[in-house]
């Protein structure tokens, strides 16, 4: 049997819409958002259906409702039989995906993971907020290039760096408003393309250190048990199992680059020979594909 990696997808990911045909068809799917409208307070499972987008598309919006969604599915493709649980070797998700990946390996509960995720994007929503700021994707370009441009662009004292290093020619770079609008003018002059994405804030600079301890005092008390398989951080892009180091890394995510295009080398690398991209929207996968166009990866969609 094919050794096997989850993947999880992070915020951008969601749509108004989502979920609502599998929650239709799946009792398990149904009750985690029952469950979840007893955390939250609200009926998440009407906003993905109804919207409006701009409330959806809110951090403190978006990061559940895509959390839920993609365990909705990822349950529900268990119980329809799945992939047998000794093959998935390992599993990973996109910044707000790391969560849900720790939860669907058990590290902790749905309802303990929810309210950590509730916590996150109410934290991330306001400390971007506080100060003026973006992200926006730099395309075509290498590393080096896109370091170039990003310090060019970055001037006396405006935050401004890769945060999201996704795939080759594609990385997303996070600040100050001022050093995004002046990043993306430098870009259209020279013939670069750009793509701002609709995100609240700088998310994965140092713009979310208010984020970052108010996370901190959300995970203090809650326990973390190993989880059934490692999950790999977008921090360090290695595969963890130990809870404190698990709870260190989850604090230091919100401000730490993603470096994604490494933890799907490492993957391959690890001898996955399959992988599936579980929840909402299919951007995981032409991401891995960027990677290794000949690795093979399955879409179960929320």
């Amino acid at each position: 049997m094919p050794r096997t990696a989850l993947l999880f997808p992070g915020q951008g990911a969601q749509y108004v819409g989502m979920a609502v045909e599998l929650v239709q068809r799946s009792r398990v799917a149904e009750a985690l958002f029952d469950q979840a409208r007893g955390v939250l307070g609200y009926d998440l499972l009407r906003l993905c259906r109804e919207g409006p987008a701009e409330r959806l598309n809110a951090t403190d919006v978006s990061q559940p409702a895509i959390f839920v969604s993609s365990l909705a599915a990822y349950a529900h493709w268990r119980q329809e039989g799945g992939e047998a649980a000794e093959t998935i070797v390992a599993a990973a998700g996109l910044s707000l995906g790391e969560y849900t990946a720790l939860t669907a390996a058990g590290a902790w509960s749905f309802a303990e993971g929810l309210r950590l995720v509730q916590a996150r994007g109410q934290a991330m929503q306001a400390a971007a907020e506080a100060a003026p700021s973006g992200m926006v994707s730099v395309l075509g370009l290498e590393v080096a290039e896109v370091e170039e441009l990003v310090a060019e662009a970055r001037g006396g004292n405006q935050v401004l760096q890769i945060a999201n290093y996704l795939c080759p020619g594609n990385l997303v770079v996070s600040g100050s408003q001022v050093a995004v609008e002046r990043l993306e003018q430098l870009a259209t002059a020279r013939g670069i393309r750009t793509v701002r994405l609709a995100v609240a804030g700088a998310f994965h600079t140092p713009l979310m250190q208010p984020a970052e301890a108010r996370l901190a005092a959300a995970l203090a008390p809650l326990p973390i048990q190993p989880p059934r398989f490692p999950v790999w951080s977008n921090v360090d892009a290695q595969p963890h199992t130990d809870p404190a180091q698990i709870r260190s890394l989850l604090i230091r995510q919100v401000t730490a680059p993603v470096r994604w295009e490494e933890t799907l080398r490492g993957l391959l690398a690890s001898g996955v020979e399959r992988f599936y991209e579980i929840g909402p929207g299919r951007v995981l996968a032409g991401l891995l594909k960027r990677v290794n166009r000949k690795a093979e990866v399955i879409n179960i969609p929320a």
